[in-house]
């Protein structure tokens, strides 16, 4: 039985939101079962931003079970360390490298949690560290980086490239439709096993 729950972090802005959209409308076109839950926190002034997706035949609720996640992407370097309730030895970590220093570090308040981040990969079954926000920009689209993370993401799901095309094509501006694919499959290539 197909099941996959797929937990999308971030920060306000980086477009959790968006790329949670597009998980769901990729399941839809594989003839999937999709719930999807969201939670906001301060996201408009930078602040924690996360999104469950549940895929399966039949999906009951949005939510995803505390160690239960399959997949976490997280769209900022130390943001999945507020999520680790949701993590089991079979969970999987694409974590994009890309800082976003919250405004207690800039104050020097505290550090960023570099040795921590590091610490915490060994709860996961594999990680996956790359700097999407650099390959975003070569794409021509800096916003772009959940996308990035996507096509990262897309190696790992048994769905079809070209439902995962059409899903990013239907769910961002038409105006960026081009640089949003051309992210996706830069986002795509950057995966090594």
């Amino acid at each position: 039985m197909m099941k996959f729950d797929i937990l999308v972090i971030g920060v306000g802005g980086q477009g959790s939101v968006l790329a949670s959209d597009i998980i769901c409308q990729v399941a839809l076109l594989e003839n999937l079962d999709v719930k999807k839950s969201e939670i906001h926190g301060m996201a408009q002034r930078g602040g924690s931003v996360v999104s469950h997706v549940r895929i399966g035949e039949k999906v009951y609720s949005p939510t995803i079970s505390e160690g239960k996640a399959d997949v976490v992407v997280s769209l900022e370097r130390m943001e999945f360390l507020r999520y680790m309730e949701y993590v089991s030895p079979k969970t999987v970590l694409i974590n994009n490298t890309q800082r976003i220093i919250p405004a207690s570090i800039i104050n020097d308040a505290e550090l960023y949690p570099d040795n921590l981040i590091d610490s915490h990969y060994r709860y996961f079954k594999k990680v996956y560290e790359f700097d999407a926000f650099q390959i975003a920009k070569e794409s021509g689209n800096p916003k772009g980086v959940s996308v990035v993370c996507l096509g990262f993401l897309s190696n790992l799901l048994p769905f079809s490239v070209d439902n995962w095309q059409k899903a990013v094509m239907e769910k961002v501006p038409p105006k960026t439709a081009d640089a949003n694919i051309k992210a996706f499959l830069k986002g795509r290539a950057a995966f090594k096993k």
